[in-house]
């Protein structure tokens, strides 16, 4: 079966051909979003892969500084995004070798988690579009169909269909079903990519929120004993204690 698409564009009608246009404005614009995601996420992933296990490396050899440097150069990384903002909230105390104390470290939590908003809002930007695209494109290529075919027997009750009989009437319903195809053309890599890029983010959201705990716990075990902060390390167990001595005996 041979499908000459520059013939049928020319015999559709101004209708068709405007959701004709319509749909491949939508798949025009699905697979720059979908490029341009793709891009975003290999390159976080690709820097990640080479700052976690710097910073790792620096953070069991305590050397905060160099940690808080490494933060700092990669961010194209989510890790390190949102890593480099809990050193920064503590990153001036560590510098001038103060005490950090039980606040700082809430604080820093605090920050961790505005700056994974941040991120993820960056990577979901134009999954909606994806969403969008793959759920109404059917629906507007059904449309041109839908009209296409009204158009059909309207042409066979005028007289239209004496000539051709049931073949003209076919190639009408032909030429307005390939709106149907093209709208499934452009739903079905949307809905793909939706859903890929979907998985990728919640990916991304565990590693992130499993590398900020990790940080988190560390401060609270390591950074007041290990820099002459033993205040810090009185003030959290004298926070627990006192939290569970809260409870009245019966």
């Amino acid at each position: 079966m041979n499908l000459d698409l520059a013939k049928m564009w020319a015999q559709m009608g101004p209708f068709a051909k405007g959701i004709v246009v319509v749909l491949a404005i939508m798949s025009i614009y699905s697979l720059t979003v979908m490029v341009t995601k793709l891009i975003q996420i290999m390159r976080s992933q690709s820097e990640t892969r080479r700052f976690a296990p710097q910073f790792s490396r620096a953070i069991q050899e305590e050397n905060l500084d160099q940690a808080i440097a490494l933060a700092e150069k990669n961010k194209k990384s989510h890790v390190s995004r949102v890593l480099g903002e809990a050193l920064a909230e503590v990153k001036p105390l560590l510098r001038d070798r103060a005490t950090i104390t039980a606040a700082d470290i809430n604080s820093a939590e605090r920050a961790v988690e505005r700056q994974m908003l941040i991120v993820l809002a960056e990577f979901k930007r134009g999954t909606g579009v994806l969403a969008t695209v793959g759920s109404t494109a059917p629906f507007v290529g059904l449309l041109g169909t839908t009209m296409g075919i009204i158009t059909a027997f309207i042409g066979m009750s005028a007289g239209a269909g004496s000539s051709g009989g049931l073949a003209g009437v076919s190639a009408g319903i032909a030429e307005a079903l390939i709106t149907t195809a093209f709208g499934l053309m452009v739903a079905i890599p949307a809905v793909w990519g939706y859903n890929y890029f979907t998985t990728k983010i919640e990916n991304l959201t565990v590693e992130m929120t499993y590398t900020s705990k990790e940080l988190i716990d560390y401060l609270i075990k390591s950074v007041g004993s290990e820099f002459g902060r033993s205040i810090f390390t009185k003030e959290f167990q004298a926070q627990k204690a006192v939290s569970g001595s809260g409870h009245v005996a019966g």
